[in-house]
């Protein structure tokens, strides 16, 4: 192992880290869940600052940090829906843009050329606030703050950003399918 493919391994660890989080959520082990979710999203910082700080970025890299993030994202979610803790029309939106991105992605890197990740500014706010939104609620579920109310309110914005980006990138990269063709 190269200190170069740390970065890759973080995202990885965190691929596998869904399981034990969604079996915590399942169980109703929420201090649990919190603290491998916690953990989860800090080797999503670390892994981020490692390849910039020392340039370890990669192919590789740049394909498994949004595929280790959108699962364990939609991991806590789907859990937290089966728990009675996410509501329907959230945990639809978040799975439905997940799905449009990552099948027009796939359309795109086999139909028109090989795809670069280049997630948006509009995505890495929504992917912020979606584990914002996953935190607050396992918080709300061991610590009984923040409340309720709160939450539901982060759970409208994070339907708004969701809603944004996912138009966002069906849109730009339309516009570069396009242009490729051209």
């Amino acid at each position: 192992m190269r200190a170069r493919d740390i970065p890759n391994l973080l995202c990885v660890f965190r691929i596998v880290m869904t399981v034990p989080v969604g079996w915590a959520i399942i169980e109703g082990r929420y201090p649990l869940a919190m603290s491998l979710f916690f953990i989860a999203g800090v080797t999503d910082g670390l892994d981020g600052f490692l390849a910039k700080r020392f340039s370890w970025q990669s192919r590789l890299g740049g394909l498994l940090d949004p595929a280790a993030d959108k699962l364990l994202l939609a991991t806590a979610f789907v859990t937290l829906w089966m728990a009675g803790y996410v509501p329907g029309w959230l945990l639809a939106a978040v799975v439905i843009r997940d799905l449009v991105i990552v099948t027009g992605a796939a359309l795109y890197h086999w139909r028109v050329q090989r795809l670069n990740a280049e997630p948006s500014i509009a995505s890495k706010l929504n992917s912020f606030l979606q584990l914002l939104y996953i935190l607050s609620t396992l918080s709300l579920l061991v610590f009984g703050l923040p409340p309720g109310g709160l939450i539901a309110a982060l759970g409208w914005v994070v339907l708004l950003t969701t809603t944004y980006s996912g138009i966002d990138y069906v849109v730009r990269w339309a516009a570069r399918a396009r242009a490729a063709d051209a």
